[in-house]
């Protein structure tokens, strides 16, 4: 095996993501890439499919009239992104999302914005219950094209070992 890949045959390749629980280390901080610039459309239709009906998303004279004096992105897209950013580094090999806490929105975010997202992993444990998985928690930072830090959290999830899952298929 290869950093990133497999061989799966002579000359052949697959591609791999993730880190299983052994691979995680308390401490190690995971810059994630790509950016994701948001664009009005992305607000627009997260606020469609989730029924967010504030007007400071998506109303620009209402939002000229805020201390922004101008429509922000909805947090809850800042945290999805961050969340998305984060998988192919530190939850791709994740049997499941045990929760978030402590979500810290630091400071708004606006369409035309850059986030780009980093994981720190605070703690990991073996799973009391299941033998073939361990929990891992992690630090996910947002921040702007500025270097600003948007928005942060943690989250706690439940990590297969080397060997088990379905992705070792």
């Amino acid at each position: 095996m290869r950093d990133g890949v497999i061989e799966v045959g002579p000359q052949r390749y697959r591609e791999t993501y993730g880190r299983y629980f052994e691979e995680m280390i308390v401490g190690d901080i995971y810059e994630h890439r790509p950016g994701r610039t948001i664009t009005e459309a992305d607000n627009t239709w997260f606020t469609l499919l989730t029924m967010n009906q504030h007007p400071s998303h998506f109303d620009a004279e209402f939002a000229r009239k805020t201390e922004f004096g101008k429509c922000i992105v909805a947090s809850p897209l800042t945290v999805a992104i961050m969340t998305g950013q984060s998988v192919s580094d530190v939850s791709q090999k994740a049997v499941a999302n045990l929760g978030w806490k402590e979500i810290r929105l630091l400071k708004p975010v606006f369409v035309g914005d850059t986030l780009y997202s980093e994981s720190e992993v605070l703690e990991k444990r073996e799973s009391e219950k299941r033998p073939q998985q361990g929990i891992v928690t992690i630090a996910t930072r947002g921040l702007n094209q500025h270097g600003d830090v948007v928005c942060d959290f943690t989250r706690v999830m439940l990590i297969w070992k080397k060997g088990f899952g379905p992705m070792d298929e």
